[in-house]
């Protein structure tokens, strides 16, 4: 529906969910209320953390702060290493900050350090990509491994180590696959069709590096205490000798506090509001202007999102595990449980491929993956895995339906077969190695829950 009627995908999703529930088993009279109910739980499990998202997001790139920690790379890496200082500046900023939001920022960057040296401007727009993509596909707080967390009963904090695990190498390795693309593709240097090219704040103006980092590292810090908390109480083997597990079950409720994701996502966007008051000196009105703007594009992310959950939801409510788990029990892959990983990798790149949307791919992919999970089965490691194989399977055939795609063609001022031969490729690439790496962890570091 979405691709070839041109549905909008909140009314397709929930199109879809209310024909799947219709044919689902079920009283009659329940089958659209159960819709509207699993659209409210998905809604009420990521709602909150997606919306404070958006208004970091923009209050990071308000006061100068994003901006700030962009300057920090150049500065430690060096003009020459101005990719790999752009890579991780997007690497970074995408944990909060939606792709397009990170590459609207930091593609004037990249124009203007093209001006400056002459040189290597494909490789500056697909080093921010590279960083940018990989994060917003496999790290939350990002909608779709959000959700794919809630799908898969796996840990934020855990999502969050897992993911930033396998996103790490792979994005090294797109980074180096993108010198060869530069080397191989001569691509112009245009200007944009506007003379505002979005010039970053004045560097005098910029906030301090450390409190730049705050609305991302601070609930990133408090979501992995309570994950490591929780670790340390029912694992003794993870205890120092001597080391009583009932004291980290004392910490417990607090951490339950601080960790929430809900609360910790708050935290962090009174520290990034605060930033935007101490930095450009607004009044009440426009801060509040300031966090509206960013909410209005956030709802979106949260309609689209919950559909996709209620959609899933639906299919968990067919029944659909038992009709076609025997086709891949985890003993088929000598006992390692690797056919589901294929299974979610290759169901998010059909998605991918058909919708366009990377968020809507995962959402989608992990809600069948978990309806397909019933109690018998073993995976033999930690389910957090499975999130990263449908998450490296939605970076697969990003194309013109797309909007990461004209986003990068666009504000990169490149022709749409430029891209193609670019940014298609490179997301091609980002997804096969963060499956490799994601199928080596699996096997040699399990984590079994």
């Amino acid at each position: 529906m979405i691709m070839v009627l041109r549905i909008n995908a909140f009314i397709a999703l929930i199109t879809a969910a209310i024909v799947v529930s219709l044919m689902a088993p079920g009283e009659l009279g329940e089958k659209i209320s159960r819709v509207a109910e699993a659209f409210g739980t998905a809604a009420g499990n990521i709602g909150i953390v997606i919306a404070l998202a958006a208004v970091i997001g923009e209050c990071m790139m308000v006061s100068g702060a994003a901006d700030c920690i962009v300057q920090f790379f150049i500065r430690l890496l060096g003009e020459k290493r101005a990719p790999w200082a752009l890579m991780f500046s997007g690497f970074v900023l995408a944990v909060p900050v939606f792709f397009d939001t990170v590459f609207y920022l930091l593609v004037p960057l990249a124009r203007s350090l093209y001006k400056k040296t002459g040189k290597n401007y494909l490789l500056s727009l697909l080093a921010i990509a590279c960083g940018g993509a990989i994060t917003h596909t496999l790290v939350p707080p990002t909608p779709g491994p959000l959700l794919m967390a809630d799908n898969l009963k796996i840990d934020v904090g855990a999502m969050m180590m897992g993911g930033a695990a396998v996103a790490l190498p792979a994005a090294i390795i797109g980074l180096l696959f993108s010198r060869y693309l530069d080397n191989k593709m001569h691509v112009p240097f245009r200007e944009l069709g506007t003379s505002d090219e979005f010039a970053p704040p004045a560097e005098e103006d910029l906030p301090p590096l450390g409190l730049s980092l705050l609305p991302v590292a601070l609930p990133v810090l408090l979501i992995s205490s309570n994950t490591i908390v929780k670790t340390l109480s029912v694992s003794e083997k993870a205890l120092a000798a001597g080391t009583s597990p009932n004291e980290w079950n004392d910490l417990l409720p607090y951490t339950s506090i601080i960790g929430n994701p809900n609360l910790a996502m708050l935290v962090a966007t009174a520290v990034a509001m605060g930033l935007v008051w101490l930095t450009r000196k607004p009044t009440l009105q426009q801060l509040s202007e300031t966090a509206e703007r960013s909410l209005m594009s956030g709802g979106v992310i949260i309609l689209i999102t919950a559909g996709g959950g209620a959609f899933g939801g639906m299919l968990k409510a067919a029944e659909i595990g038992p009709a076609i788990q025997s086709m891949f029990q985890s003993d088929s892959a000598g006992g390692t449980g690797i056919a589901f990983l294929m299974l979610g990798y290759f169901i998010a790149v059909l998605l991918k491929i058909a919708v366009g949307s990377s968020t809507v791919a995962m959402i989608t992919a992990s809600g069948m993956l978990a309806a397909m999970m019933t109690g018998d089965v073993s995976l033999g490691y930690h389910p957090v895995y499975l999130a990263t194989a449908i998450g490296a399977g939605s970076l697969m055939g990003s194309w013109m339906n797309d909007s990461g795609f004209w986003i990068f063609c666009k504000m990169g001022a490149l022709t749409e077969a430029e891209s193609l031969k670019s940014w298609t490729v490179l997301l091609a690439v980002l997804s096969i190695v963060s499956m490799a790496v994601t199928v080596v962890l699996a096997l040699a570091l399990p984590m079994s829950p």
